[in-house]
């Protein structure tokens, strides 16, 4: 019954309803029972002084030296003025009797149930000269009655009767009934009103985790591009959201793992097959002697590709375990440009490229790893000689701003397009797959480039406008800021 949300939260609202109500009833009943309790004690009490003394003012004006003469004679008059006092509560009942207890008078209500003539006055402590409690008279009564007895006595005859003033307990208990019962009711209606809004709110709540658990068994499946639909604003609606940037991140990375699988098997196929071929011709003979040469440069160069290869793939699998250490030390990183660009001047010349190159010093001390900048450098540079048009502009600028240096590598050129931006340092990510201007590449440099800049605690960020330009900036360390920089290796 409770293993779904949905259950659980109506069960919980109506427990927390009824105990709610419950204890509310329980609150205002002893609150009221208390009020009312003290309310008619303070009835019978006063009836009783107001009873008690104008009884006691008529007998001693009376000229009537018996008490009991007194209401013989005076029986109507007395009759007449309980009843009025009596009138004063419901189901209120006075009665006077002698000293020993003999009833003598009663209002009318009292009188119609008294089974009895006289009382038993032992069962109270005269000796106090009052009585206030619940009692049934010994049986008197057929239930007990809250009782206040006041005690008639004169200064010159002492005691000569008593004066009972009586109510029942049963109005208590029935008004506290009443109350339990209307907040009964009314606890009911709420708990349907609540129930109703606890099901929307419910299923308001449990729809998108619902549709989160169906979407994420499609995940398992591997079908990643099922999504969430997004429902107003709330805790709920970022949740959707969340899951499904994470949904369209696994998409992109699986896109990525299965191009990348693709290039890979073709990257190392072509290669191999090539080699395979030109040494088969060479062994039986079908390429002559005197082309081995040619062919065996050939197959040199497709073995350095493999290495390329292969080294790329060792990087990023010693990068992803945190094997590769990084050995900072002060070098001169204007030195370092210069030397990479007349490493491309070949290739610089054939493309007949406007090179720029600046900086704002001659020479200029990084504090990094100088192999692994060479190697993100170098990268930057041939990616920017590889995809620029012929007779663009190439710059590559190094500029220094407090503690940290600033190099750039601009080309004109093919540039990336703006939905392909937030993508170019994910690993196995190509871009522009349908021109075949990288077919070396396999969407490796660019990652192995920001897992050295984390690494060094750096940053590197991308700005292009497609067919026009684009510019890769990282930042270093200077060395004149500062020599105990900390790198994650």
């Amino acid at each position: 019954m409770f293993k779904s949300l949905f259950s659980r939260y109506i069960t919980a609202f109506i427990v927390i309803i009824l105990t709610s109500y419950l204890m509310l009833a329980l609150v205002i009943s002893v609150m009221v029972a208390n009020y009312s309790n003290s309310t008619n004690q303070e009835i019978v009490v006063n009836s009783a002084s107001v009873v008690r003394a104008a009884v006691q003012q008529q007998f001693e004006t009376s000229g009537i030296s018996d008490f009991n003469q007194y209401v013989y004679y005076e029986s109507q008059m007395l009759t007449k003025e309980l009843n009025i006092a009596a009138q004063c509560t419901s189901n209120m009942w006075i009665f006077i009797t002698d000293k020993n207890g003999v009833i003598l008078a009663a209002d009318d209500h009292a009188a119609a149930n008294l089974n009895r003539s006289s009382i038993d006055m032992t069962q109270f402590d005269l000796s106090a000269g009052s009585f206030k409690g619940y009692t049934d008279f010994d049986g008197m009564f057929t239930a007990k009655r809250l009782t206040k007895m006041a005690t008639l006595n004169g200064a010159n005859t002492g005691v000569y009767g008593y004066v009972f003033v009586c109510l029942p307990e049963s109005m208590l208990s029935g008004f506290v009934k009443g109350i339990v019962k209307a907040i009964g009711i009314a606890s009911l209606w709420v708990l349907a009103a609540a129930l109703v809004a606890v099901y929307f709110l419910s299923e308001r709540i449990v729809a998108p985790i619902r549709d989160i658990s169906q979407v994420a068994k499609k995940f398992a499946q591997g079908h990643f591009e099922a999504r969430i639909p997004v429902r107003g604003r709330d805790e709920i609606s970022e949740l959707a959201i969340a899951f499904n940037n994470m949904a369209t991140s696994l998409e992109n990375t699986e896109n990525m793992r299965s191009a990348f699988i693709g290039n890979i098997s073709h990257e190392l196929r072509t290669p191999m097959t090539t080699i395979s071929g030109f040494i088969d011709g060479m062994l039986d003979g079908a390429i002559p002697i005197e082309k081995h040469d040619h062919y065996l440069q050939i197959i040199s160069g497709e073995v350095k590709r493999l290495s390329r290869l292969v080294s790329s793939l060792l990087d990023i699998t010693k990068i992803q375990a945190g094997e590769r250490k990084f050995n900072p030390i002060s070098f001169d990183i204007c030195e370092t440009a210069r030397q990479i660009i007349i490493s491309c001047e070949q290739r610089l010349n054939d493309k007949k490229l406007d090179v720029e190159f600046t900086c704002d010093e001659d020479n200029m001390l990084a504090y990094a790893d100088p192999d692994a900048i060479y190697q993100i450098l170098y990268n930057l540079c041939d990616n920017a000689i590889k995809f620029s048009h012929v007779g663009g502009k190439y710059r590559v600028s190094i500029i220094r701003n407090e503690e940290k240096i600033f190099v750039s590598v601009y080309n004109e050129g093919i540039g990336i397009k703006s939905e392909d931006l937030p993508f170019v340092f994910e690993r196995f990510y190509k871009g522009d797959k349908s021109r075949g201007l990288d077919k070396a590449g396999l969407g490796l440099g660019l990652y192995i480039c920001k897992a050295i800049m984390d690494a060094h605690g750096e940053e590197i960020w991308v700005k292009s406008e497609y067919e026009k330009y684009c510019e890769f900036v990282f930042t270093l360390q200077s060395a004149l800021e500062s020599e105990n920089v900390e790198f994650t290796n």
